[in-house]
């Protein structure tokens, strides 16, 4: 049976895209699951996996750095593969803190875990050094209330989650191609949305920060106009099914 594997690269300077692959045997079609590194004076992690993934992952980081250099272990939304080794990556790198909506730290972060969650509000920056890092509050889209995303002002990276999930196992790390098309089909299939009344709104933030790169937690990061292809995705969100 093959098993997961997990890579790196640098998809822009100070970012890393670290991509478990897990192959058919373990979801039908293969499927991915992303982590991005940002290194800078305080380094930070978005996403951390699930927690059977974390040897994978940790061992991934290393290669950049020693985790426990990791200040900051940032994530959209409570679920198991967003913040599900959590407690592992506070145990390996004792001076981080959980960085996450100040809904999810008041609902579930300061319960799961012992060290106090930095609660982010809507608009709210996050300085890691040479990077200025926004919390973009977005209850709902696409599922979670305590759910949001960071974007970076420097590099004009949104870390979007799971905007924009690719099924496949995300052999390739950067593109720009459109992804609207594979990922739009993939939720019509699995319907993970939650079809959130604000979600137009919530799109159009998004649009208006301009991103140029759209770090994406299933599949591959995508690089372009980024608001056109939230844009894009808005309308397709929109449209009769």
């Amino acid at each position: 049976m093959n098993m997961p594997t997990a890579s790196i690269t640098e998809i822009a300077p100070d970012i890393h895209r670290i991509s478990v692959a897990m192959p058919p045997e373990f979801i039908p079609g293969g499927f991915s699951f992303n982590q991005y590194l940002l290194i800078d004076e305080q380094p930070l992690l978005f996403h951390t996996g699930s927690r059977k993934l974390f040897p994978l992952v940790r061992a991934q980081i290393e290669k950049v750095l020693p985790i426990e250099q990791l200040r900051y272990i940032a994530f959209s939304h409570v679920e198991a593969d967003e913040c599900g080794a959590l407690r592992d990556f506070l145990a390996a790198a004792p001076k981080a803190r959980p960085v996450c909506s100040d809904i999810a730290a008041m609902v579930s972060i300061r319960d799961l875990v012992d060290v106090e969650p930095i609660g982010l509000a809507d608009g709210q920056p996050l300085d890691t050094g040479r990077h200025k890092l926004v919390w973009q509050s977005a209850p709902h889209l696409p599922h979670g209330w305590e759910c949001g995303y960071l974007f970076d002002e420097s590099s004009r990276t949104l870390f979007c989650g799971d905007l924009f999930t690719q099924p496949g196992t995300g052999e390739r790390a950067l593109v720009h191609d459109d992804l609207v098309e594979s990922s739009e089909a993939f939720r019509r299939q699995m319907d993970y949305f939650s079809h959130s009344l604000h979600a137009p709104a919530l799109i159009d933030k998004l649009a208006r920060l301009r991103p140029e790169m759209l770090a994406c937690m299933h599949g591959s990061a995508w690089s372009g106009d980024g608001a056109a292809h939230l844009r894009k995705l808005g309308q397709s969100l929109a449209a009769p099914t």
